[in-house]
């Protein structure tokens, strides 16, 4: 496999992804990548987390209402710059994380593939999944 099968493969799960998500309205996909930076660098701010992943800033606003909304962010007052909202994670899981945290993609990845590759992938997701986290990007 090389870089652009790699590359491929990863748009092919996360559409796969998008589809085992319980439907919460649409922009999971923003919201889902505004979360895990917020997650990954607390007290951080709207422009940075654009910065970061290259959205932009009106889409990162938009997934921070949301994510404010659902209680999986807390905004408080930059004390530097009382204009500025800094975010973090709310360390308790919301409904909406328990929700999709308890969803089964074996029926997304089941429309996907033919019965009999459905263990050989869901074997092989487990053991990418263990291997690479968020965190393997930053060992690099």
């Amino acid at each position: 496999m090389g870089p652009v099968e790699l590359i491929l493969l990863g748009r092919t799960l996360m559409k796969i992804g998008e589809q085992a998500l319980p439907s919460a309205g649409g922009g999971e996909r923003t919201v889902v990548i505004v979360m895990s930076d917020i997650y990954e660098h607390e007290r951080t701010t709207v422009g940075e987390v654009a910065a970061r992943t290259g959205l932009p800033q009106s889409a990162v606003s938009g997934a921070v209402a949301r994510l404010r909304e659902a209680g999986s962010v807390i905004a408080e007052p930059d004390p530097a710059d009382r204009r500025r909202q800094l975010l973090r994670r709310n360390p308790e899981p919301t409904a909406r994380q328990r929700e999709v945290a308890a969803t089964d993609i074996t029926p997304a990845l089941a429309a996907a593939l033919d019965n009999h590759e459905l263990a050989e992938v869901l074997a092989a997701l487990e053991v990418l999944g263990r291997r690479l986290t968020p965190q393997t990007l930053a060992r690099r």
